[in-house]
């Protein structure tokens, strides 16, 4: 069993910036795609930034240029930069594991 450990969520102004920590129990970065998810109350999980065991990124359009993903193997922690953020990008941000594993996700708000 994978455990993950969000933080770093909270208020921010529209054009700030915030980063996401999620720390993993083990060193599961070899076997595990990671990923971060936001969902809005009443609305769907999806997909943020993922980063695969090769290192290769993904992003939603809506992020793209904005947020970066990346990992410290060291820390079993993966982040999740995000600048220039908008009241839209305004909601609560997951972590997951393998498409198996979640964490108990962040709140993130962006508003004057």
């Amino acid at each position: 069993q994978v455990q993950l450990v969000e933080s770093g969520g909270g208020l921010v102004q529209p054009g700030g910036s915030l980063r996401l920590s999620c720390a993993a129990s083990a060193n599961i970065f070899s076997i595990y795609a990671m990923g971060w998810y936001r969902q809005a109350p009443g609305g769907q999980r999806e997909l943020v930034a993922r980063i695969g065991r090769s290192g290769s990124r993904n992003y939603a359009d809506s992020v793209k240029g904005r947020f970066t993903i990346s990992t410290d193997n060291a820390k079993n922690t993966v982040y999740l930069q995000m600048n220039s953020l908008k009241p839209e990008d305004t909601t609560v941000y997951y972590c997951n594991a393998g498409s198996l594993f979640w964490g108990q996700g962040t709140q993130v708000t962006v508003s004057s």
